[in-house]
């Protein structure tokens, strides 16, 4: 670590997308990479789920870094507009990405990194701190061993630690003694699981994309296999946010992955337990109970259950920073300075605003998280975020901070605005402005369904929020004292 070209090179924690992305960004500025990879291939998540076909097409799956990168080879680009698998990302893009020259030797697989430090401090000691290298502890083919870096880019994701079953964030009672009937994510129903749930009554747990996927291919195989049953349990009763914005999504795959579940639930064919509240798994002549509570503490049951899939969502690993100086959000588990632009609680327009290494920066100078990890526990992330997220912080890490500053992100709406999701929350567009509707492409995430930012008024949040303080009304200050980015207490939160 004694030499300049040492003290430059940055530790990426994970080989997956964005990633991968950050590596490209900063062999670009002229930093060396080092990949982490925890699996023995790139991309462990997404080989998880290769039979998923994916709601964006490939314009939002491709890191403009990287694409550079793979210019300098025979590489040939898909079609912008149509829809991969997330096995396609990986053979058509992210394999060839990590197999450039500049790139495939900086990729360290079977190193999962267990823990993270400054040489020679601990958590508590502050003078020189800064000017210290990072300790990176990972566990090897060889054994444990010690990497030392510049700066860190953690970029593991969530998909490794999904939330459990329970409602109020704790496994429910009984989930790990019937770990071996439940499934997390999206399992391959209609592959190489078939026969695990054919001919079963499965419950889905989820109100997100994951669960819709994994009820549409049930959906499929009660089709192709008799005795096929599907129930399904979300926690609220807002079906407009599940649904989402039909033909008015930015994103036509998410619009139609919507609709699809809006018809297999009128169909029928779909057992539906609105307002359930998973507590308890109890075994009962060979099946499972379910126990729930609904929203009036009522005791609720769904009785011969055979197999359960939970789709709710992930949360990051925080335990490999322990030793860092992290200032993270009291709930979301991101950021503080990124958690206002993400709450779900406040915001659920189908954009995000601008952001970069300034809101990801922690008082660890040098340490990021990025991509699904940066927004904690919020589930609203796409991976052009993630691909903007790291292309700031490798300008920020290169010094060029006029660079970093200059903030794009390009995301398409939902077509659903805050009022659909939820009847007790409030945030952005929770006046009524139906903005979000009536977008059809792909916006800067500036031109969000507030109407985007305000044109003059330095104390509103929003086009909405200033047209209605010129009228001589409160705005967006009524849902909780300052705007769109105002967050509600968690008591008080939908």
């Amino acid at each position: 670590m004694k030499s300049e070209s040492s003290k430059r090179v940055v530790a990426v924690i994970g080989a997956g997308p964005v990633g991968l992305a950050a590596a490209a960004h900063l062999l670009e500025r002229g930093l060396q990479p080092l990949v982490f990879e925890a699996g023995a291939t790139i991309a462990g998540s997404l080989q998880d789920v290769r039979h998923v076909k994916l709601f964006s097409p490939w314009r939002y799956n491709m890191d403009a870094a990287a694409l550079r990168l793979l210019s300098t080879t025979p590489w040939r680009a898909p079609a912008l507009d149509d829809l991969p698998t997330a096995g396609e990302v990986i053979d058509h893009y992210l394999a060839p990405l990590a197999e450039h020259p500049s790139l495939s030797g900086a990729i360290l697989l079977r190193h999962r990194v267990e823990s993270l430090s400054r040489d020679g401090f601990d958590k508590v000691k502050t003078q020189g701190r800064d000017d210290a290298p990072f300790v990176i502890r990972a566990e090897t083919p060889g054994g444990p061993r010690e990497f030392r870096a510049w700066a860190v880019i953690d970029a593991t994701g969530t998909w490794a630690r999904p939330n459990p079953l329970g409602a109020n964030g704790l496994p429910a009672i009984g989930e790990r003694e019937s770990a071996a009937h439940i499934a997390y994510g999206m399992p391959d129903v209609l592959g190489a699981m078939r026969k695990r749930y054919a001919g079963k009554r499965v419950l889905v747990a989820g109100a997100g994309h994951s669960a819709a996927g994994g009820l549409l291919a049930l959906a499929r195989l009660a089709e192709e296999e008799k005795g096929t049953r599907i129930a399904w349990t979300i926690r609220g009763h807002n079906f407009a946010r599940i649904f989402g914005g039909g033909e008015n999504d930015g994103l036509s795959a998410r619009g139609a992955l919507g609709q699809r579940l809006k018809r297999l639930s009128e169909s029928g064919q779909l057992e539906v337990h609105a307002d359930f509240r998973t507590s308890a798994l109890r075994p009962s002549n060979g099946a499972i109970t379910v126990e729930g509570l609904g929203p009036d503490g009522s005791t609720r049951t769904i009785e011969g259950i055979d197999e359960i899939i939970v789709a709710t969502g992930g949360r990051p690993d925080l335990s490999i920073a322990s030793e860092l100086r992290l200032k993270l959000d009291a709930w979301l588990e991101s950021t503080e300075a990124l958690a206002p632009l993400i709450d779900p609680n406040v915001h659920s327009c189908g954009t995000v605003r601008p952001h970069g290494h300034r809101e990801l920066a922690h008082p660890e100078v040098r340490y990021y998280a990025v991509g699904s990890k940066s927004y904690g526990r919020a589930p609203n992330f796409l991976l052009a975020t993630g691909y903007e997220q790291v292309r700031s912080v490798a300008a920020a890490l290169a010094g060029d901070f006029a660079a970093a500053d200059l903030v794009q992100l390009e995301l398409p709406q939902t077509g659903v605005c805050s009022t659909q999701f939820d009847e007790a929350s409030s945030g952005c567009c929770s006046s009524g402005e139906p903005a979000a509707a009536e977008v059809e492409l792909p916006v800067l995430a500036s031109s969000s369904c507030c109407g985007g930012p305000p044109k003059a008024r330095e104390d509103s949040c929003c086009a909405v929020d200033e047209v209605a303080k010129d009228a001589g009304k409160a705005g967006c200050a009524t849902i909780g004292g300052g705007g769109c980015g105002t967050r509600k207490r968690e008591s008080e939160s939908a």
